[in-house]
Parts: C-alpha cells; sequence; structure tokens
C-alpha cells in the first residue's frame, strides 16, 4: 500500500448520509496504516429543485413520499449508532447547502489543508449537531470565525459571483464523471476509478483502497 493514497469525496452538507460517510471515513483513516488524503468535492443535491434565480421549489414533485422519509429516518438512525455519529437532527429537508459550498470553496481555494478540514467539519457540525442553518451567510460567518477565518472573508465569497459560477461548473463536472448520489467515495488505482457509494462502513472504504470495489 502506497504512502500517498488519495480518496475523493463527493458530497453535500445537507445529506444525512454524508454526514455519516464522513465519520465512517474517520473511523477508517484512525485504523489504516499510514496516511490517507482526502479531497472533497461539492455535490448540488437540491439540483433537481433549484430555480434559475437559486432558489429551491420545495414543492416540485420529486417522487419522495412521506414513507420515504420515514425509512430515511430509520437507516440514518441506525448507522448513526452504528458509527458513533452525534446527530441532533435526522433530516434537512428545508435547508439548502449552495452558500455553504460556495464558502467551502473559497476556504479551500486560499487557506491550507488544515484550516480547510476545519472549516468543513465545523459546517456539517452546525448543521447535524447543532441544527443551524447552513445556507445564512450569518451562520456561516460564525462556523468561519469559529476555526479562526475573517467572518467578512466568508461573507464577501458568498456574494461572489466568480466563484458562484466556478461551483455550478464543478457540479456539472461531477455528474459528468458519472456521480449521481451522494456520498460517493472514488479512489484511482493504475488510473481507473473505483467508487462506492452511501454512508458505507470502514470495512468497505478499506477494501475500496486497499482492495477493489466496482467501477464507478
Amino acid at each position: 500500500m502506497s504512502d500517498t493514497d488519495s480518496l475523493t469525496v463527493y458530497s453535500d452538507y445537507i445529506c444525512p448520509f454524508c454526514y455519516l460517510g464522513k465519520s465512517s471515513l474517520e473511523n477508517y483513516r484512525e485504523t489504516r496504516d499510514g496516511p490517507l488524503d482526502v479531497e472533497w468535492h461539492a455535490y448540488d443535491l437540491r439540483g433537481n429543485k433549484r430555480e434559475e434565480d437559486g432558489s429551491i421549489d420545495h414543492d416540485a414533485d420529486d417522487g419522495k413520499d412521506d414513507a420515504y422519509f420515514e425509512q430515511v429516518r430509520e437507516n440514518v438512525r441506525k448507522l448513526a449508532e452504528r458509527y458513533d455519529a452525534e446527530m441532533s437532527l435526522d433530516f434537512a429537508r428545508e435547508v439548502d447547502s449552495w452558500n455553504a459550498q460556495q464558502a467551502a470553496l473559497y476556504v479551500r481555494r486560499t487557506h491550507n489543508d488544515g484550516t480547510f478540514r476545519a472549516f468543513h467539519d465545523a459546517v456539517f457540525d452546525a448543521l447535524w449537531q447543532d441544527g443551524r442553518d447552513i445556507d445564512d451567510p450569518d451562520v456561516l460567518a460564525d462556523v468561519a470565525e469559529g476555526v479562526g477565518i475573517d467572518p467578512d472573508e466568508v461573507r464577501s465569497a458568498i456574494a461572489d459571483e466568480t466563484l458562484k459560477t466556478e461551483l455550478r461548473e464543478r457540479f456539472d463536472d461531477a455528474q459528468e464523471v458519472g456521480v449521481s448520489a451522494v456520498p460517493t467515495f472514488v479512489y484511482e488505482e493504475d488510473g481507473r476509478p473505483l467508487a462506492a457509494q452511501g454512508a458505507v462502513p470502514p470495512a468497505q472504504l478499506r477494501r475500496l483502497v486497499e482492495g477493489s470495489e466496482p467501477n464507478l
């Protein structure tokens, strides 16, 4: 196994399984031999409900009824127990993540990896542990300040049209490479992408990186 293994993760802050997948990944990283570089990529889970002005049509029919969401809640509860993940919410149907994704893109580009990881984790925790609206610029500014980032930087980043265009392109790129659900974990072996989808257990992530999983 190489000391420079790298894993790409496509996720959306509003996805409970992405939060749980992050917990599973952390569990795997703690037990593996050698470091693992992780590159996070944004995915727009609300894209099929997003209007041209960027707002979300929460009334749009996506085929997901109350029975579907009840099953989601049950699956989330079981996985949270399995991965020992602290969660105060089981779903975030009315929350958007665009501003959080745009702020994270800015932090990733302008700060070191440690600061980005701290911000990234803090955004997840703000929603899933504290129940805060991570689409609110004030919330994101507060989260940024909590990890040592100037809150005014994040406010400016959220309003930056160039970053907005780049974020949209990144969402398109994710779809073009075949990502259709989140979280998606991608490991390249000899130039061949191998992938696992969903909040898979640490053992499956180990097989993905150190063994093999189906192609993307």
